[in-house]
């Protein structure tokens, strides 16, 4: 059994400082690795970046990330994620990571994500070039998703993750407001899931969303924004292939 720790938004800025560290020091009495899904910072500047690395800093268990929004706001998203992978994070956008969890390949695919909407109600690639653009991006960021999980499969995971800030699927969202839905994420990342598989998809993002969702091929969604969990993570729990019975 693989012990998944998850948290998004957790929005941490100067005086954020040793707020979250108490309770992620006790993750190796809880979990196996640490997801973070984005809007690590407020307003994504390398000041804040340091505070977030000084919480995950030589934890107990490894750490994986992607940005959020929030993290591109200053445009120095590079720098924040070279100040995280600087401090042993692992943060992937498009790429992914393998860990050996007591044996078991535990393989992780991440993107940031984007909005554009969901199913019957979204924004396609037609008319302005603004709003080519802005699906395409959409499009961008899933293929990318997919390519990672892919690489996943081909390089022997025994378990998927699909780690995004940005939701896959609106069932996590209910609770916000349904105009902003579209902004909130996009049918495509959840597409790029159910292509190449995955065991867990994990996202923050949508603050008065809710926690538990699923994708139309059968993907477990968790919303683990901070404001959803009200908790400094939450924690899932994932069975390898080969230690599941028969009938799943």
């Amino acid at each position: 059994m693989i012990r998944v720790a998850a948290v998004g938004d957790i929005h941490l800025g100067p005086d954020g400082k040793g707020t979250l560290r108490p309770a992620f020091d006790t993750l190796a009495d809880h979990a196996d690795l640490l997801l973070l899904a984005g809007d690590l910072t407020r307003h994504g500047t390398v000041e804040e970046a340091r505070v977030v690395a000084g919480e995950v800093a030589g934890l107990p268990v490894p750490v994986v990330a992607v940005l959020g929004n929030h993290d591109y706001q200053s445009d120095e998203q590079d720098a924040v994620a070279e100040e995280l992978a600087a401090h042993g994070v692992h943060v992937l956008e498009g790429t992914s990571v393998i860990l050996d969890v007591r044996g078991t390949r535990v393989g992780i695919a991440g993107t940031k994500g984007f909005c554009g909407g969901f199913v019957g109600r979204s924004g396609s690639e037609f008319g302005e070039p603004e709003m080519k653009a802005f699906i395409r991006y959409t499009r961008t960021c899933a293929q990318g998703l997919g390519r990672a999980l892919r690489e996943l499969s081909d390089r022997g995971s025994d378990v998927r993750v699909a780690l995004t800030h940005f939701s896959p699927v609106p069932d996590t969202l209910a609770g916000e407001p349904p105009e902003i839905y579209p902004f909130l994420g996009s049918y495509l990342l959840a597409e790029a899931m159910d292509e190449e598989g995955a065991d867990l998809a994990v996202h923050g993002h949508a603050h008065l969303g809710t926690e538990h969702g699923m994708t139309a091929g059968g993907v477990r969604v968790r919303n683990v924004a901070m404001p959803v969990i009200d908790r400094a993570f939450a924690v899932y729990h994932l069975t390898p292939a080969g230690e599941r019975s028969p009938t799943g």
